[in-house]
């Protein structure tokens, strides 16, 4: 591996009722805060609960000082979805200027429900079928929205514009190949990956229109209601977002499913709908590559090595 050190996540903040206070106060200036709670969220934000007095909390997100930028991102991926038929946060305030706290952030207002991840284990198949159909066909929203090109989104729209699905996606196989390298990936592994992708590029013709893909939907960033039968409330956590091909949204959400989520997979590809492109699923399983390498590169990144081996095996699974 590299001897660079390991990207700093989850900024660590001491959030006082005071500082909560002077954000509040700024879209609310008769708000009163009651309570902050940390709340669990991913890998790379620090996210906040900010109770209030008399009125709905609001959620509070701040971003790490080396991936501030996604604050903004975050703003224009939501501003996207304004006018979607989609439970999405909605943003009180963005703030760059440290003139509170000394990090980027975003208040947000809060969405009822709980997060999907925590209900999973009492489910029955059958409602991991239908909860997963609402989440397809949620998504299928998210993709319905339509970019000038294809390329991750930054902070002001696609970072690198790509005209074509099949130059944005070799762009970032190169790029993605050349990090495994650097971060201490098997070189003849590297080497297989690139002739086998090279082998299936045609697959990424078929993608004609760059379109929005939240590109990291799980369990874990959706919110259902607490009790019975679960029903979708929101979806969050846009800062993987792309401007590409719907069927690599597919591929990232259907990554997260083992053997045992037949009921899961079943109902997210019955909710989003009929696909109609031709050799889809093999399609999906190029990006299932994507995904892998991106995760391995990510994880060697932020000095989780302990998942890089497995990762690997599945890499080198893919080439065959």
């Amino acid at each position: 591996m590299t001897g660079n050190p390991p990207l700093q996540l989850k900024p660590r903040l001491d959030l006082s009722i005071d500082h909560a206070q002077a954000i509040v106060s700024r879209v609310a200036p008769r708000a009163t805060v009651h309570e902050v709670v940390e709340l669990r969220g991913g890998e790379i934000s620090t996210i906040h609960e900010i109770v209030l007095t008399d009125a709905t909390s609001h959620i509070l997100k701040v971003y790490p000082a080396s991936l501030q930028w996604k604050m903004a991102k975050e703003v224009l991926v939501l501003g996207l979805l304004d006018q979607a038929d989609i439970p999405v946060p909605r943003i009180l305030l963005a703030d760059d200027t440290r003139s509170i706290i000394d990090l980027s952030f975003v208040l947000m207002s809060k969405l009822e429900g709980v997060v999907l991840g925590r209900r999973d284990p009492e489910l029955s198949d059958r409602h991991q079928f239908a909860i997963f159909a609402e989440m397809g066909a949620a998504l299928r929203r998210i993709n319905d929205i339509t970019l000038d090109s294809f390329g991750y989104i930054g902070p002001n729209g696609v970072w690198t514009p790509h005209p074509t699905n099949r130059a944005y996606m070799s762009a970032q196989f190169d790029k993605k190949l050349a990090e495994f390298c650097t971060r201490g990936g098997d070189k003849a592994l590297a080497e297989r990956l690139r002739s086998s992708i090279a082998g299936r590029s045609h697959l990424l013709d078929a993608a004609d229109r760059p379109r929005l893909c939240h590109y990291d939907l799980h369990a874990g960033n959706v919110l259902v209601t607490p009790d019975g039968k679960p029903q979708l409330c929101g979806i969050v956590d846009f800062e993987n977002a792309i401007a590409g091909d719907p069927l690599m949204d597919i591929a990232k959400a259907l990554y997260y499913f083992t053997p045992k989520d037949a009921a899961r997979r079943d109902g997210l590809l019955a909710g989003y709908g009929a696909i109609d492109r031709p050799d889809w699923e093999a399609t999906i399983d190029l990006y299932r590559l994507a995904c892998t390498l991106e995760l391995w590169c990510w994880f060697a990144q932020i000095g989780k090595r302990d998942g890089l081996a497995d990762l690997a095996r599945e890499l080198e699974s893919s080439t065959g």
